[in-house]
Parts: structure tokens; C-alpha cells; sequence
């Protein structure tokens, strides 16, 4: 799960997917989450990710920022972004075809092909975390059932 910081969306993605992967017992799924900038490396998840994510009973308190690498296309099979800037600077790291096949935007799973961006809510209100964490838990939903399926 990548985004800009890694303070905001993809913490709550990562915690999300961590979630569905428990409730559909996926036991081979590993989720991590970083951002394309190196603004918050050893940061925890913004407060207000953390709030949202514990209203949903999800605790991300743990988690802390790290910079996304080219490292991350050996260790992941899929590669989530929250938005088109995220997925034009991930993209400038893969090397292959096959790398650039692993990089999506998770918002794709529950708007296929449309290229929607989940919002960046740092500068906004409270509401906005809230709507993030519904796009995130839809389009993590879609994910983990598919998985399950296999």
C-alpha cells in the first residue's frame, strides 16, 4: 500500500488489509505499507489515522513511515497506490514489464479501470479520514475476497 507520506492512506490501507486477511483466514498474506517521499520515515500514522482506524477497531499505533523502494518489487506480488502522482513515481522505479504489472491503483478493485485517486485528507477535516477509510475498506473487501477464492 503506497502513498505520498505513508501517514495517512496507506497506513490505514495496510491496517485494513491486515483486517480482511484475518476474517477471510488468508495466512500467507503479508501487507506493509510505504510512501514515495521520505517526509515521514519512522513516523507514526497521522493521529487522525489512527482515530478513524481504531473507531473501525483496527489499531495502526504500531506502524511507522517508510520510503517505498525498488527492493519492494522483489518482496510484493501486488502493488497498491492511492493516487496517479503515487503511481507515476512507483512506476519510474520498476525495471520490467513484469514489475510494472504488479502496480495498481487499489481504487481500480471496486472502480475497475476508471483511475480514481482516494483523496489525500491531511489538509482537510476529520470527515475527510472517515471517507478514505470507506473507499479503502470497500476496495480492501474486493481484494481479500478474490484472494480467498483462489
Amino acid at each position: 500500500m503506497v502513498c505520498l507520506g505513508n501517514i495517512c492512506r496507506s497506513p490505514l490501507a495496510q491496517g485494513i488489509m491486515e483486517e480482511k486477511a484475518k476474517k477471510y483466514n488468508l495466512k500467507d498474506i503479508y501487507v506493509d505499507s510505504a510512501g514515495t517521499a521520505d517526509y515521514h520515515v519512522g513516523s507514526k500514522p497521522d493521529s487522525r489515522s489512527i482515530e478513524i482506524a481504531k473507531k473501525h477497531g483496527i489499531d495502526i499505533s504500531k506502524q511507522r513511515g517508510r520510503e517505498f523502494s525498488e527492493v519492494d518489487f522483489d518482496i510484493f506480488d501486488k502493488i497498491y497506490v492511492m493516487d496517479s502522482s503515487n503511481l507515476y513515481d512507483v512506476l519510474a522505479l520498476a525495471k520490467s514489464e513484469d514489475e510494472h504489472k504488479k502496480v495498481d491503483l487499489i481504487l481500480n478493485k471496486i472502480y475497475p479501470g476508471e483511475n480514481k485517486s482516494v483523496p489525500d485528507p491531511y489538509y482537510g477535516g476529520g470527515d475527510g479520514f472517515e471517507k478514505v477509510y470507506q473507499m479503502l475498506n470497500a476496495s480492501c473487501e474486493k481484494i481479500a475476497s478474490s484472494l480467498s477464492k483462489k
